[in-house]
């Protein structure tokens, strides 16, 4: 081969190669795409926080700004007010919105129940002294919950009626998290829904009368990462990007619940002695119709509104 042809072949290796570079490294030849988050300051909320972190969202060339907020409702208004790109929300929240024709699409999954992995971070408890021990003596009686018509409520009257309670007799009245010891401790209640870390503290003076959702299902996705219909179908890049993110953080976050506590600690500001004693969410590591459904359905029942197919939520590209 002569010198001028071995010249010739060198550079147009190094020009396929080039190009090649150029494929695979998208980000270094564009500034990161922002993503605006919103979250309530939870446990099952912080897989964006892990994310950050851990550098996922950088690998992926995401720059996330997260905003923590204090309830769906505040996340929701604020992604159909275009503050926000994506949030936090919960199935049966969400189920609701979607029948009052609110355009919000199923992104990524966050957490999931899990049985028995997850049974103890959802507890009835009553005072230590009560003499309340099984679900009908809960009849006529009042249960405190964190939010009226979510998850807390939902779970008290399911397993109240399949153990043979009357879920319709109980008045189920809203107490935000701290406050319950002080209502429990004057009567004010008889019973209350709380979840970790609540329930490792309330141990200390309470009795649990039942743990977790299996009422339910065994297994189920109980919340998800939204966004309006339209950001989604504007921006199906990034929606594929954040849903890859989610999945990895995901798997990465069940399998170092050390690590993904000291980061939980820093960023919802709960006492780590707490965190490692306490027990922990599962994050959803697929996300079908089948394991929507039945926190769909049970919500459906309880809060009057009619089941609809689980597969209405999710976002579909195109």
């Amino acid at each position: 081969m002569s010198l001028a042809a071995m010249s010739r072949k060198r550079a147009s290796a190094l020009l396929v190669g080039a190009l090649l570079g150029a494929v695979r490294s998208p980000s270094r030849a564009q500034a990161p795409a922002t993503l605006r988050i919103g979250v309530s300051p939870i446990e099952p909320a912080a897989e964006v926080y892990y994310a950050k972190d851990m550098g996922f969202f950088a690998k992926a060339g995401l720059d996330v700004d997260i905003q923590s907020m204090q309830g769906s409702s505040l996340i929701v208004s604020a992604i159909v007010g275009g503050t926000l790109d994506i949030g936090f929300d919960t199935l049966d929240v969400l189920a609701v919105q979607h029948l009052k024709g609110i355009p919000l699409v199923i992104i990524a999954p966050t957490h999931d129940y899990l049985s028995p992995v997850t049974t103890r971070t959802q507890a009835l408890i009553v005072p230590a002294n009560s003499p309340l021990q099984q679900a009908k003596d809960l009849n006529g009686k009042t249960i405190a919950v964190s939010t009226l018509h979510s998850l807390a409520d939902l779970g008290a009257r399911v397993w109240i009626d399949q153990n043979g309670g009357d879920s319709s007799t109980v008045k189920f009245t809203e107490v935000p998290f701290p406050a319950i010891p002080a209502a429990l401790d004057a009567g004010r209640i008889d019973a209350a829904w709380v979840v970790e870390p609540f329930i490792t503290v309330a141990r200390k003076t309470n009795r649990v009368l039942f743990y977790g959702f299996d009422g339910i299902a065994k297994h189920f996705v109980v919340g998800a990462w939204v966004a309006t219909r339209q950001w989604a179908n504007d921006h199906p890049d990034l929606v594929s990007r954040f849903a890859a993110v989610i999945h990895d953080t995901a798997v990465w976050a069940n399998k170092n619940p050390q690590q993904s506590g000291d980061i939980l600690a820093k960023y919802v500001k709960i006492d780590p002695a707490v965190i490692a004693a306490m027990a922990r969410n599962h994050y959803a590591e697929q996300l079908s119709p089948a394991l929507m459904q039945p926190l769909i359905d049970a919500a459906a029942k309880y809060n009057g509104f009619k089941a609809f197919p689980a597969q209405d939520l999710l976002y579909k590209p195109g």
